[in-house]
């Protein structure tokens, strides 16, 4: 199988922990892709020209993280990362969603701040900070102990892009168990491996 990835992207990052969680970084060949270049979209066949995606060994392609992940998982063995009982699943869903929507909070904050054609909006700028600190006040409910499903690596994969693309959003100083929780399934070998480069 091959997977088209940004070693930036958050959301790449959860499948690549995915991938390493499973062991099966010989069954997967990462590529890393820009998905902003003239032609990307047939290159990494997706029609979106986004990544992740991935190529399955027969060829047909699956988009995007949510997919690939639960894909993967069922695919996979050793520990399940998508419960199979209907509660977790559901529960692990849940936490999924509200870390890809502080991912897509904090994506779209980024990208208004590098608007080369006007002055960021203040009112969306507010908007997404706003529904990242409620979203971080819930995050800081759901962490429990040793679990690491897929819900909660959406949200080691949040935690790790807010550090790295909004720093100054200071977190961790305002959610002391959170920042505990993050601290100790970032020394895991999966999460340490897909690191984004350091800017």
């Amino acid at each position: 199988m091959k997977l088209y990835y940004s070693p930036t992207s958050p959301y790449a990052r959860k499948v690549r922990i995915v991938v390493r969680e499973h062991g099966m970084l010989d069954a997967v060949e990462e590529i890393v892709a820009n998905s902003m270049e003239p032609g990307a979209a047939e290159a990494i066949q997706n029609p979106l020209s986004k990544v992740p995606c991935l190529i399955t060994n027969n060829g047909a392609p699956i988009y995007d993280s949510p997919v690939i992940c639960e894909y993967l998982d069922d695919i996979g063995t050793g520990a399940e990362v998508v419960p199979k009982t209907r509660a977790a699943y559901f529960d692990c869903r849940r936490r999924e969603a509200l870390g890809d929507g502080v991912l897509d909070a904090a994506f779209q904050t980024v990208m208004e701040m590098r608007r080369p054609d006007a002055e960021p909006s203040q009112h969306w700028l507010g908007r997404w900070r706003s529904a990242i600190d409620r979203a971080l006040v819930q995050m800081s409910e759901d962490v429990a102990g040793d679990r690491f499903d897929l819900g909660d690596i959406t949200y080691a994969c949040a935690l790790g892009y807010l550090n790295f693309r909004l720093p100054e959003i200071g977190w961790a100083e305002r959610h002391a168990d959170l920042a505990s929780w993050f601290e100790a399934h970032s020394a895991r070998a999966s999460v340490q491996e897909t690191q984004p480069p350091a800017a």
